[in-house]
């Protein structure tokens, strides 16, 4: 068992900028791609960014460029560095794990950008 807790959210104005935190605890030596997602009210979950064991990194289009992704492996926590942030960008965050078989999400952060 993995579990995760998100941090960090908040409300920030247009073009600020957030920090989002992931820490895992549990069985963590299992865990091998980590990654965050985000549901805005009346959508479905998305792919945010994602991260490796080895910090291979994917994006989405729409934060390529904004966001960072990055993981501390002796923390067992992973970040997510958002800059330039958009009104659209509003959200609750989900933080993922990757452990074998199975998938361990987090219980959200919310995100809210005002213009």
């Amino acid at each position: 068992q993995v579990q995760l807790v998100e941090s960090g959210g908040g409300l920030v104005q247009a073009v600020g900028s957030l920090r989002l935190f992931c820490a895992a605890s549990g069985s963590t030596f299992s865990i091998n791609a980590m990654g965050w997602y985000r549901q805005a009210p009346g959508k479905q979950r998305e792919l945010v960014a994602t991260i490796s064991s080895g910090g291979s990194t994917n994006y989405a289009d729409s934060v390529k460029g904004r966001f960072i992704i990055s993981r501390d492996n002796a923390r067992n926590t992973v970040y997510l560095q958002m800059n330039s942030l958009k009104p659209e960008d509003t959200a609750v965050y989900y933080c993922k794990a990757v452990a074998g078989r199975y998938n361990y999400w987090g219980q959200g952060t919310q995100v809210t950008v005002s213009s």
